[in-house]
């Protein structure tokens, strides 16, 4: 019925949804953003590292677990031999102190745990929050006031205070990434239902969602029919910055303990000890701060630049503005 119109644009609104004619014009209204393609080269890099984790420490011959003790100046406290943190040919961004781990394996490796783990809970969040502000906003007044309250209580949860109490109690034989994903995915997915339980009543009033109920259509047809293809565009945007959120927060987690434990490696786990060694070895604490400054910056920028690619109403906003503040400064200029 409508889902020819619904796949180019949402309806009453400039938000372009995923589909034929609609991929195209998010495809251009994201090319003309410089940052948002910057920020998506330098994601795909980041992606790319990982996935090919095994392959580039295969190629310096080096792995994130094996200890080199011989490497370890133990008279300085466990500072690597070597200018650099012990940099070499075998060695390529240096040792980790104490251990004597290679830095770029767990580096690398460390890519696949924090994007792993973000990409993962996001995924929890926006099923959870897609099926409960659906049923919400399509279930009766008791239904809808129960889920509601139910969200309000998940939104008013501090996510790292109930992180933390959830990751302490679980036995550690429990697989750390899956069980901080998971833990991650089921307390923050409070507002992602929200947003799609407001869209959703905004579209259920649409004449073409009422034009499908009068047809006979049952709920969950026209929610699957008409109403997803319209959430589209929102649930994806807030997915695109929930992703760089949910990495600091693993980070915060791996930090504070009781997130990925060793050996696995973790950017924010990386950074634990890394105030005891930044002195003797400064890249021990740059590396992963920065490749997690870095992964962080780029994918709120690309988030940013998916908002405005298919809602490109504040950006029009933005030029009508200006547009009229120097239409009334030449009206100035000519009355003068």
């Amino acid at each position: 019925m409508s889902e020819a119109f619904v796949a180019s644009q949402a309806p009453g609104t400039d938000m372009v949804v995923p589909g034929a004619s609609g991929a195209v014009r998010f495809w251009r209204r994201l090319r003309s953003q410089r940052a948002a393609l910057v920020a998506a080269a330098v994601v795909a890099l980041l992606v790319l590292v990982a996935l090919a984790a095994p392959l580039l420490t295969a190629i310096e011959g080096q792995d994130p677990t094996t200890y080199h003790p011989s490497l370890i100046d133990s008279a300085r406290g466990g500072v690597p031999v070597g200018s650099f943190g012990g940099i070499s040919g075998d060695h390529w961004l240096g040792l980790e102190p104490q251990t004597g781990r290679d830095l770029f394996a767990r580096l690398v490796y460390g890519a696949r745990v924090s994007l792993g783990v973000a990409l993962a809970a996001t995924v929890v969040q926006v099923v959870i929050g897609v099926v409960v502000g659906v049923a919400a906003a399509l279930g009766n007044r008791w239904v809808d006031q129960l889920l509601s309250r139910f969200t309000d209580i998940i939104v008013a949860l501090p996510l790292m205070i109930m992180s933390l109490a959830l990751l302490a109690i679980v036995p550690s034989s429990f697989p750390r990434p899956v069980l901080v994903a998971l833990v991650i995915g089921l307390i923050a997915w409070g507002n992602i239902a929200k947003i799609v339980r407001a869209q959703t009543l905004t579209l259920k009033g649409l004449d073409y969602v009422s034009a499908a109920r009068l047809s006979g259509w049952g709920t969950w047809r026209i929610a699957r029919r008409e109403l997803l293809p319209g959430l589209a565009a929102p649930v994806i945007t807030y997915a695109a910055l929930l992703i760089p959120q949910n990495i600091t927060v693993e980070a915060a987690l791996s930090f504070l303990g009781v997130g990925v434990k060793p050996p696995t490696p973790s950017w924010g786990q990386m950074l634990t000890a890394a105030d005891v060694w930044y002195q003797a070895a400064p890249q021990y604490l740059l590396l992963p701060a920065g490749a997690l400054f870095l992964t962080v910056l780029a994918l709120t920028v690309l988030g940013d630049g998916i908002r405005t690619a298919l809602d490109p109403r504040a950006a029009s906003r933005l030029r009508v503005g200006a547009g009229r503040k120097q239409e009334a400064r030449a009206d100035k200029g000519g009355a003068e």
